[in-house]
């Protein structure tokens, strides 16, 4: 069974990105269909997987991790527009593959990230 998850390291403080609210977009031509919503764990994961079993298909998806606010919890001091706010990564799946994971590294003013597994 196909599934989507993901995981988030700060790279500014050197660990886990913990209580980073996540949201998972099936992009479908302009329009955004929001199909799940998860806050990080204290190891930086989500509990589950974000898409699984029947939900699990091929198309276009879009990830949005809430990092300014992640950031400004950690009592950062940004400015009133920082640089990175909501990290935004657009990417496809194709559900022939069994699973995608797809790991973030933040920090205020960078990110990478790559297909896992």
């Amino acid at each position: 069974m196909g599934r989507l998850t993901t995981h988030v390291l700060d790279a500014a403080h050197g660990c886990p990105g913990s209580a980073i609210k996540i949201e998972l977009y099936r992009v479908e031509g302009e329009r955004l269909e929001r199909v799940a919503t998860a806050v990080t764990n204290a190891d930086g994961r989500c509990d589950g997987p974000l898409l699984q079993g029947d939900d699990y298909r091929s198309g276009v998806y879009q990830l949005q991790f809430h990092a300014g606010d992640y950031y400004r919890a950690r009592g950062m001091d940004l400015p009133d527009q920082p640089f990175l706010d909501v990290v935004v990564l657009r990417f496809g799946i194709d559900a022939a593959q069994d699973h995608y994971h797809v790991p973030l590294l933040i920090s205020p003013y960078s990110y990478s990230t790559y297909r896992g597994s």
